[in-house]
């Protein structure tokens, strides 16, 4: 995926939305895991409180006793980290083996009879603790006490478990961020694909398999689809007016081009035989710009409108070297044809002749005694076009190439390269030139891999 693609950045927003709502999650997790602890700690510290209030007692003097204490045995360990302790009114202290020497801090706090209050009070070695309290009054042998009865017990253990479960809970969660991520790639792609498919609509338009895009896409893509086919029927209705007032431009010009040969005759009759020439020579350069407006306005948007166009190469080629060969410069020239039988080329029979005549017409005209056509079998044959002559510097290839550029401007006559690029360009081939074997040059037209 490249830098900037919708893909990405929809990818990357919901990674991030994901990471975000699970970082979230995560943390409300954890608050809800120490809560829950906490609040079981809770209902732990209220049933050792219970068991103790239920075994404390007065003994005759007032004083207060432990008749049953509580069964939990982490009471009877030191610093376990599970404490009671009983205050009595009188100063009196009592207190769990546990706390070894240390007594419980717990706050003022005005106690109703019966209620419990918490409290995070500091505990051994500074730890924290959580108290539970409560305040009541004892009686026995006929004396009465009251007596402040806190159990307590070390938060460590739910800080122990928080870290624990955080521990679990984020391998949890890294997988199914990875699940989530996935899914998202998966979901993503799959919004994306109409798009894609009309990208692939566009190219097979842009490379003459199909004339406009599928209606069958999602209703959220159809107002593009529409306006896309919609341009594409005005940009062909433009295309074929463009080609019509290019064709009767040319063809306004046929006639007095005719009437302007007549008058090269005349003036020969009279003995002008260099303005003659001259005239004839300007005449020849307009009817070879004609010839090649002619040609553009004929296969500009052809070549994208047929799609499924291939013309047999072979009796082409000897149709072309059987008109070339008649021509004066051509007679003492001998023509070689080098086809398979079944060689295509995807072409327009009329487009493909005017290529290929050109090519050969220039090859004729510069080769000494031999003209040779070679293709490859099966369709979109390589097709090598080569003479015996003097041929081109290398250096000057890439000049001959350049738009505008004609073989007819290095000393012949006729419609050059030009007229073929065009052609080619139209149907995405391209012309390339080299030396032949034979001496002289060969010109070779193929597929355009780079547009294709």
């Amino acid at each position: 995926m490249r830098v900037g693609s919708l893909r990405l950045r929809l990818i990357a927003g919901g990674i991030v939305a994901i990471l975000v709502a699970l970082s979230i999650a995560g943390f409300g997790l954890i608050v809800l895991f120490q809560r829950h602890v906490t609040r079981t700690l809770t209902d732990d510290l209220e049933v050792h409180l219970k068991q103790l209030i239920a075994g404390i007692d007065v003994d005759p003097q007032g004083a207060l006793t432990i008749t049953r204490p509580p069964a939990d045995p982490r009471f009877s360990d030191p610093l376990s980290g599970l404490y009671w302790q009983v205050a009595g009114a009188g100063g009196q202290l009592l207190r769990s083996r546990s706390l070894w020497d240390m007594t419980l801090k717990l706050p003022a706090d005005e106690l109703a009879r019966g209620d419990m209050h918490l409290h995070e009070v500091p505990g051994p070695g500074g730890s924290r603790l959580l108290v539970a309290e409560r305040s009541v009054v004892l009686s026995g042998g006929g004396a009465k006490s009251s007596a402040r009865i806190a159990v307590a017990t070390d938060l460590g253990r739910v800080t122990a478990a928080t870290t624990a479960f955080g521990r679990d809970l984020a391998v949890a969660l890294g997988v199914l961020g990875l699940v989530l991520a996935a899914a998202t790639s998966i979901q993503v792609g799959l919004g994306l694909r109409p798009l894609d498919n009309l990208r692939r609509g566009v190219a097979d338009i842009r490379a003459g398999r199909r004339r406009d895009l599928p209606a069958s896409v999602p209703a959220e893509v159809q107002p593009l689809v529409e306006e896309v086919n919609a341009l594409l029927e005005a940009q062909a209705g433009e295309i074929e007016r463009s080609r019509g007032r290019a064709a009767d431009l040319a063809h306004g010009l046929k006639t007095p081009l005719a009437a302007l040969a007549a008058d090269v005759v005349r003036l020969r009759a009279s003995g002008q035989e260099a303005v003659a020439n001259d005239i004839e020579a300007i005449g020849d350069a307009m009817s070879r710009h004609v010839d090649r407006e002619l040609a553009r306005a004929r296969v500009r948007g052809r070549a994208r409108s047929r799609t499924d166009v291939s013309t047999a190469l072979a009796p082409l080629v000897r149709s072309l070297v059987a008109t070339v060969a008649r021509t004066p410069a051509a007679q003492h020239l001998s023509f070689t044809v080098d086809i398979p039988a079944g060689a295509l080329a995807p072409f327009d029979r009329t487009d493909l002749a005017e290529v290929l005549g050109n090519l050969i017409e220039n090859a004729a005209r510069h080769a000494r005694e031999q003209v040779r056509i070679t293709a490859d079998a099966g369709a979109n044959a390589v097709i090598d076009v080569e003479d015996d002559g003097a041929g081109i510097a290398e250096s000057e290839w890439p000049r001959v190439l350049q738009r505008g550029v004609r073989l007819d401007e290095r000393g012949g006559a006729g419609l050059g390269l030009s007229i073929v690029q065009d052609v080619l360009a139209a149907y995405r081939w391209r012309l390339t030139l080299a030396r032949s074997p034979l001496g002289g040059l060969k010109a070779s037209i193929m597929p355009d891999e780079a547009q294709v």
